[in-house]
């Protein structure tokens, strides 16, 4: 994972981000609900697709696809600034380029008694420029 320069992260919101990208690229649902909040908002906001989510449907996606590991896909992903308010919540923007196309994330944490968790994920993608 490539952190954006001078970026002060926590060492659990970084191991956190690890586990995001890593599910994702393995298109792992086991990893990725360690990640996310069980009460999980996911807004597609791609101009012309958009989509909202519970964690549930989402997992289901993620079950349902090809990993991008499996597919040879280039795995490329930063985090170019974390925003914490103290212990409570935090604000994460991520790139992530998988399937074509590039992602970018809008991640907001909240901890919680197990540690810090994705309580909303809102991203819009377009097809990878070469």
């Amino acid at each position: 994972m490539q952190l954006s320069d001078e970026l002060q992260i926590d060492d659990d919101v970084k191991a956190l981000m690890e586990r995001y990208f890593d599910g994702l690229y393995q298109s792992d649902s086991e990893i990725l609900r360690t990640v996310f909040h069980p009460e999980l908002a996911y807004v597609n906001a791609t101009d012309g697709n958009h989509e909202f989510m519970d964690l549930e449907t989402y997992m289901t996606r993620i079950d349902n696809r090809e990993p991008p590991a499996k597919r040879g896909d280039p795995r490329r992903e930063s985090v170019d600034r974390v925003t914490q308010t103290g212990r409570q919540m935090g604000l994460v923007e991520a790139r992530m380029t998988m399937m074509g196309r590039d992602y970018q994330d809008l991640l907001t944490l909240i901890h919680t008694d197990d540690g810090w968790k994705v309580i909303t994920k809102v991203f819009a993608y377009r097809a990878k420029e070469d």
